[in-house]
């Protein structure tokens, strides 16, 4: 209990008492837990300024919404690892919720050492409340494609998701999310990552109408503790403007 109290604090100073982005604001890569492993990530998302309007009766306003959403994650083989979430909120006025559960299956392909390509997938599912969705349970499946070459990444995730059951009628939708970064010197990486929703998957809006988000990140360790940092700027009419982020993973093996 005092490590997860210990979490929840860093968590709070990192983003300060941010007053809602999605759950999870992360671009996947290859990490992976060794089999039998257990890991650890706590994601701390909030919008600093955005839309005070909603889409649906009964939705969340975006804007000063802070969302923490711990992650916790099993190595089941070399290849695969399983995942849970338990999704958490707390509005400006200081009511906080449980917002829904999800699990995740993720698959990254063997590679051999000199490699410098990776690929594989990611397949979740989960059931949100009627304040973040008007269907319940809804599915995402992840591709996951990177390249690393000396200090430079590039990462890219072509995201389907879907509906899985719920009243109201929805359709399959794509967003790409890209990472591009690159390491220092001084033990942390800089770097950019772009968010970008593209709407239905057999009719691809307009750029211009989709929410579309770049953040500038930092990526480094201290004492341990993996941390990914972000700012993100909306770029469209359609977005949120200004959003914070923070990813911790615990280090859970020291």
């Amino acid at each position: 209990m005092k490590w997860l109290l210990a979490v929840a604090a860093l968590c709070y100073l990192v983003v300060g008492r941010c007053l809602a982005a999605p759950e999870e604001i992360q671009v996947y890569m290859d990490e992976m837990n060794a089999p039998g492993e257990f890991g650890l990530d706590v994601h701390n998302n909030y919008v600093v300024s955005g839309s005070g309007g909603v889409d649906y009766p009964g939705a969340q306003a975006p804007r000063h919404v802070y969302r923490l959403t711990p992650e916790f994650s099993y190595g089941l083989t070399t290849n695969l690892e399983l995942g849970a979430y338990v999704l958490t909120s707390a509005a400006s006025d200081g009511a906080s919720a449980v917002d829904g559960q999800k699990l995740r299956i993720k698959f990254i392909a063997s590679k051999a050492e000199e490699q410098a390509y990776f690929w594989g997938a990611n397949f979740e599912v989960g059931r949100v409340a009627h304040r973040l969705d008007e269907n319940p349970w809804n599915a995402e499946l992840k591709g996951i494609l990177g390249y690393r070459e000396d200090r430079w990444t590039l990462a890219v995730n072509p995201n389907i998701d879907w509906k899985v059951s719920g009243p109201v009628p929805s359709p399959t939708t794509l967003d790409v999310d890209t990472k591009f970064s690159y390491d220092t010197d001084r033990g942390y990486q800089l770097g950019l990552e772009n968010y970008n929703e593209l709407g239905a998957l057999r009719h691809p809006g307009h750029l211009g109408q989709q929410s579309q988000t770049l953040f500038a990140v930092v990526d480094t360790a201290v004492h341990g503790w993996d941390l990914n940092l972000g700012i993100g700027r909306g770029l469209t009419a359609v977005s949120d403007r200004w959003l914070l982020k923070a990813i911790v993973s615990v280090p859970l093996h020291q």
